[in-house]
């Protein structure tokens, strides 16, 4: 087997426009929230706009599909990176609530497109046997931008305003758009198009039921996992009363330990496949789950934290990979716009369950139950994960 060797030209547009659009919405999703109180809304509110980007993500991931179908990845990558800038603009500027919250939800919209297109052009344009590689770095690369936007974004607010981290976010994801354009053209694969009728998404879901219901339900749960140790570990240390900036910097060392692991991860799914990174990846974050509600100094929640980023960065991009793994070549796009439907339903429900355990128990008890569900997710996942990686053309 010939080693795959991908052209700068191909590390440039396929990876660049993916850190530049993370970057601009890393920089202005901490920022929603006080964006909507300057508007006038109450706590309730705000945190109804912040949601909002979730929301729009799962409304934009059934109709992702169609539109990858019918433009092609890389025009609708173009098209979602141009919407996404636009909706970044008008947030900007906007005069009231009402406004903003559409702008978020517009992004959110588009943030799916991206993720569904990025998905599909991966799958067909990367040979199977280092698929896992380039979808872990795909996956490094949002983390990378996730962790750099923020910083950019506190630097613009101290220098100018807020409306100066959204024009930094806008203009990010238009320079994401015109790299984007020159992003290499995928071969001629599956369906020539325009030989052959288009397969409805609702045919090409029904007919991959079982494998959405099983090995689906499975990246549902790593992706609920995921979500909730991005809530409960601020929310624990301030229940312990540790300092604010002490917070930021034990998030920030689950982080960097989350960098280092993503292309670990990807190498031993091509090695060895996806289950064993999955399973394990899906243990080690319910057992530190499960030790959080022992931990009460910096030290003890720092090292949870940091067991936490381990297990959330070695499985960069698993959830990915396996999508890609079980897609068709006719129908493809479909498939993965339900494929993503499931992940950030996940996505969105572990911050929920979070809330509602916290609310009617306890903050801890909220750790455990999302501990005793991921170790539940583990079995799952080592029921219907393939035990090695499936050959894909």
């Amino acid at each position: 087997m010939n080693r795959w060797r991908p052209s700068p030209t191909f590390l440039l547009t396929a990876y660049g426009p993916t850190l530049l659009a993370s970057m601009g919405i890393g920089a202005i999703t901490p920022l929603v929230a006080l964006t909507a109180r300057d508007l006038g809304a109450g706590v309730g509110v705000a945190a109804f706009v912040i949601a909002l980007l979730g929301i729009g993500q799962l409304c934009g991931d059934l109709p992702a599909g169609v539109l990858a179908d019918r433009l092609g990845e890389k025009r609708a990558l173009v098209l979602a990176c141009l919407l996404e800038a636009a909706s970044l603009a008008v947030a900007c500027v906007a005069p009231d609530v009402v406004v903003l919250g559409a702008a978020v939800f517009a992004a959110g919209v588009a943030s799916s497109v991206l993720g569904l297109a990025r998905q599909s052009y991966f799958t067909v344009a990367v040979p199977a046997a280092y698929r896992a590689r380039a979808l872990s770095g795909l996956g490094g690369s949002l983390r990378m931008g996730f962790l750099v936007g923020p910083l950019v974004g506190a630097g613009l607010i101290a220098a100018s305003d807020l409306w100066a981290a959204y024009a930094f976010a806008a203009l990010m994801s238009l320079f994401a758009g015109l790299v984007t354009l020159a992003l290499p053209d995928l071969p001629s694969t599956g369906r020539p198009r325009g030989t052959a009728p288009r397969v409805a998404l609702r045919e090409v879901l029904w007919e991959h039921r079982r494998v959405l219901a099983t090995v689906g339900v499975g990246s549902l749960l790593i992706m609920m996992v995921r979500a909730s140790r991005q809530s409960i570990i601020p929310l624990w240390a301030d229940s312990q009363g540790i300092d604010p900036a002490v917070t930021s910097i034990i998030f920030g060392i689950s982080g960097a330990m989350d960098m280092l692991m993503f292309f670990p991860g990807g190498w031993i799914m091509d090695r060895f496949g996806r289950l064993w990174v999955a399973a394990p990846a899906m243990a080690v974050i319910g057992v530190g789950m499960l030790l959080l509600p022992l931990t009460s100094t910096v030290v003890t929640i720092a090292a949870v934290a940091l067991l936490m980023g381990l297990g959330n960065g070695v499985s960069s991009g698993v959830v990915m990979t396996m999508g890609s793994d079980a897609s068709p070549a006719v129908g493809r796009s479909q498939f993965l716009s339900g494929w993503r439907l499931f992940a950030d339903a996940g996505t969105s429900l572990g911050p929920l369950v979070i809330t509602l355990v916290a609310g009617l128990a306890s903050l801890g008890a909220a750790s455990l139950t999302v501990g005793a569900m991921a170790l539940l997710g583990t079995g799952w996942l080592v029921r219907w994960v393939p035990r090695r990686r499936r050959p894909a053309g």
